[in-house]
């Protein structure tokens, strides 16, 4: 079997090698997106004299980026589509190297402040093209694994990236950390131009409206599992160390640990699986996220059940997402991806924002004990709309267009 490459109309055929080249410089633009993003999360105490502003204004830092990202998502890529991909691309990267660049150079909190919703900006124009950059890469059948190579960036950025970038900053200072993200950005800039094809944007006359593509069959339920997952999982990891002191566990550096861990082995199991039992995979990995909940309500003060318990947690949540947008390029269709994970992406952080926000009012109305109880319907509700959905959107084998 074989597909047809939207580059030069060539063949591509099903057993051809994955373009590791190419995949690994947008995983590495997904794991920069991240490090960007929280970094500022690790500096409180370190940004916050240099910059003559509260540590909590230096966590609005992070907060500015979220907004900026969540708001830019879908106008910007509703107006960029018509473009080639890798000059958008490009400019993202670029616009990653400006705002690190000014964040280690810069004095002024609000000029600081500017220059991370410029990068919010970006990286919400960054997450709605790579599934669909990865998509168009490589035939429909490896078309899971492409992407979970590039979404493995995130979990490689949040497990290790972020403790790794903290410590840097420990080392040399935390505008030198920045600096090295700004270099890390121009470098993928040379690396995106000579490994990542020049896709093309869409044509006007093939152009889907966004309102269409938020209703095609399959989309919305897909998006309706992105955020209960998203808010259900929230619910519980924003709060985890109050959690964890709850139980009398108090090593949060611990848990944190065993689920950053427990994520790389999940993508790399959810790697295994996407284009052979897409469907299963995803099946499993939301029924074990919704079983975790009782587990943790029930027995997490029991020696030994919250470190496993949250392994398993990780395990069963580090797949999920790549599992997620699979099925989101299967039903959009890889040209229409870039507009449809736009959608995702607001969603995504929607999510982020919910379900922290219902955490915080769990944690200060019944407390910590009611946090996993407070997720359990969240992310039962997003296993029920999988297996409700078979057809449309979540089928047992992958699609071949």
């Amino acid at each position: 079997m074989s597909t047809t490459s939207p580059v030069k109309g060539t063949a591509l055929p099903a057993s051809a090698p994955l373009p590791w080249s190419g995949l690994l410089a947008l995983s590495t633009a997904a794991f920069t997106a991240v490090l960007t993003e929280l970094l500022p999360a690790g500096l409180l105490p370190r940004m916050a004299p240099a910059l003559g502003v509260s540590e909590a204004r230096i966590g609005f830092l992070v907060t500015g980026y979220a907004v900026a990202s969540f708001a830019a998502a879908i106008p910007l890529t509703a107006l960029l589509r018509g473009l080639p991909r890798r000059p958008v691309l490009v400019g993202t990267l670029l616009g990653f190297a400006l705002s690190n660049a000014v964040v280690a150079l810069s004095s002024s909190y609000a000029l600081t402040f500017a220059a991370r919703l410029v990068a919010g900006s970006a990286g919400g124009t960054l997450w709605a093209m790579l599934a669909g950059c990865a998509a168009r890469m490589v035939p429909p059948e490896r078309r899971g694994r492409a992407i979970a190579v590039v979404l493995a960036g995130i979990t490689l950025a949040l497990s290790l990236g972020v403790p790794a970038g903290t410590a840097l900053a420990g080392a040399v200072g935390w505008r030198t950390a920045f600096g090295v993200l700004a270099a890390v950005a121009v470098l993928l800039v040379g690396w995106t131009h000579a490994r990542v094809p020049g896709f093309p944007g869409e044509a006007p006359h093939a152009r889907v409206p966004l309102a269409r593509v938020a209703v095609l069959p399959g989309v919305p339920a897909v998006l309706s599992v992105t955020l209960f997952l998203l808010v259900g999982h929230q619910v519980m990891y924003t709060y985890v160390a109050p959690f964890a002191a709850h139980a009398g566990f108090g090593r949060t550096g611990l848990v944190l640990l065993l689920f950053g861990a427990a994520t790389v082995v999940g993508i790399w199991i959810t790697g295994v699986l996407v284009d052979r039992r897409p469907r299963a995979a995803l099946l499993g990995a939301l029924g074990l996220c919704a079983a975790v909940m009782p587990t943790l309500g029930l027995a997490a003060g029991v020696p030994g059940v919250l470190p496993v318990t949250v392994a398993l947690w990780g395990l069963a949540f580090g797949g999920a997402p790549t599992l997620i947008q699979t099925a989101l390029v299967d039903v959009s269709g890889p040209e229409r991806a870039d507009v449809a994970t736009s959608l995702q992406t607001t969603v995504y952080n929607a999510g982020i924002a919910v379900g922290s926000l219902t955490g915080g009012v769990v944690l200060s109305g019944p407390g910590a004990g009611a946090l996993p109880w407070t997720a359990l319907p969240l992310t039962t509700a997003a296993l029920v709309v999988v297996a409700l959905n078979r057809r449309n959107a979540f089928p047992s084998g992958r699609h071949s267009s």
